[in-house]
C-alpha cells in the first residue's frame, strides 16, 4: 500500500555533505513518524534521525549537530541533510515511514536503501 523511493546517495569525500530524499506514495490516510536508518557492513541497522508529523526531531549522537532531518508533508517526503561526513558514515541508508492505511491501521514501511560512501 505504501511505496518509498529514496535518492541522494553516492560517493562523498570526507568533510563533504549530501542530502537524502525519500518520497512516499500509495494509498494511505496519513504519515506518522518518518525517519532514516543506516546499516554498515557487518553491523546492525541503527537509527540516524526521526521526525514526527508535528515536526519533533530526534538524532543519533553520532550525527547530532551535523545532520538535519526535515519533512514536507505536502509532498510526502522526508529529507536528511548530512554534513562534515566521515568514513564511519559509510552505510546503506534506509527510509522508514509509519503510515496509517485503511483496513490495516498503522503500517511500518522500509525503502530499498541507498548507498552512501565517504572516502577520498
Amino acid at each position: 500500500q505504501v511505496q518509498l523511493v529514496e535518492s541522494g546517495g553516492g560517493l562523498v569525500e570526507p568533510g563533504g555533505s549530501l542530502r537524502l530524499s525519500c518520497v512516499a506514495s500509495g494509498r494511505f490516510f496519513s504519515l506518522n513518524v518518518m525517519g532514516w536508518y543506516r546499516q554498515a557492513p557487518g553491523k546492525q541497522r541503527e537509527v540516524v534521525a526521526t521526525v514526527t508529523s508535528g515536526g519533533t526531531t530526534k538524532y543519533a549522537d553520532s550525527v547530532k549537530g551535523r545532520s538535519t532531518i526535515s519533512r514536507d508533508n505536502a509532498k510526502n517526503t522526508v529529507y536528511l541533510q548530512m554534513g562534515s561526513l566521515k568514513p564511519e558514515d559509510t552505510a546503506v541508508y534506509y527510509c522508514n515511514v509509519e503510515a496509517v492505511v485503511r483496513g490495516y491501521g498503522r503500517v511500518n514501511n522500509w525503502g530499498q536503501g541507498t548507498q552512501v560512501t565517504v572516502s577520498s
